[in-house]
């Protein structure tokens, strides 16, 4: 099987381009710096390197250089995943060593698309259709009483937005999407979820808001709500989240092991008057 190597420090893209790798027919290797992608490239000496550009220890641009000076790992395919967006960035990554990048906030229906263009054709999976959204596995403990439940996910960070929106709709459920709590209170008024997943930390207003308003709606108050976090201070955003009324709390990087049997027992417990 294929092997890709994805390098980011960045917990929730990891996840993501993992996921995405490995629902699409390849293997997957990991590294969150530079210094451990080096050692694992080394190692394993896989068919294909994403590399994100700033890392600790070793960054995306030295990584490049001593991948390509490297004469057993030169001739891996490498590819830079940036938020650049300047004129000259591309020739820039090229000119570094980088045989193409693709551009951050990864986008879940190209992306594997994008990275088998690099690869040999021999090298690609085999698949009866073209690549198509991925679909995640449904464990078989998962059990609830509300097929096709709809579920609200609200975050800003549009990465976090697909991963939890990939895991739901392969799992069964309609997925209502909002990028900001304004949003999500509009979706909440048109058609009342079953439940909501919300990020805690967003701006202007935060996911401890969202559940406030909700709380306070009549219509909506008893929609079960699961608030996300990224933060290292996970106890305190868990404390002040059931505090504020929230169901239950989950701690990025999601994982659809945890993420379905959450939702899972939102559903099935029934809702406070």
């Amino acid at each position: 099987m294929t092997r890709i190597l994805i390098i980011e420090d960045n917990a929730t893209n990891l996840t993501l381009m993992t996921y995405l790798v490995d629902k699409f027919g390849y293997s997957s290797l990991t590294a969150m710096n530079g210094e451990d992608g080096l050692d694992v490239a080394t190692r394993e000496v896989p068919d294909l390197i994403i590399c994100d550009l700033h890392m600790p220890k070793v960054n995306g641009w030295e990584f490049a250089d001593r991948i390509k000076g490297d004469p057993t790992l030169k001739s891996i395919p490498l590819i830079a995943v940036t938020a650049f967006a300047m004129v000259g960035d591309r020739e820039r990554v090229l000119a570094a060593g980088f045989d193409g990048y693709i551009a951050k906030p990864i986008e879940p229906e190209t992306f594997v698309a994008s990275v088998e263009a690099f690869l040999p054709a021999e090298l690609r999976a085999v698949r009866s259709t073209e690549p198509r959204p991925v679909e995640a596995a449904k464990p078989t403990t998962i059990v609830h009483d509300k097929n096709g439940a709809t579920v609200l996910v609200v975050d800003d960070l549009a990465a976090n937005r697909d991963l939890i929106r990939y895991i739901l709709d392969g799992a069964g459920y309609t997925v209502v999407i909002a990028s900001s709590v304004a949003e999500g209170l509009i979706a909440a008024a048109r058609v009342v979820p079953d439940a909501v997943i919300t990020d805690t930390h967003m701006m202007p207003r935060s996911g401890f808001d969202l559940i406030k308003s909700m709380k306070a709606d009549p219509y909506l108050k008893s929609v079960p709500i699961i608030l996300t976090s990224a933060s290292g201070n996970y106890g305190a955003s868990e404390a002040s989240g059931l505090e504020h009324g929230a169901a239950n709390f989950l701690a990025h990087p999601i994982k659809s092991e945890v993420l379905l049997p959450m939702i899972s027992a939102c559903l099935n417990k029934e809702p406070q008057s």
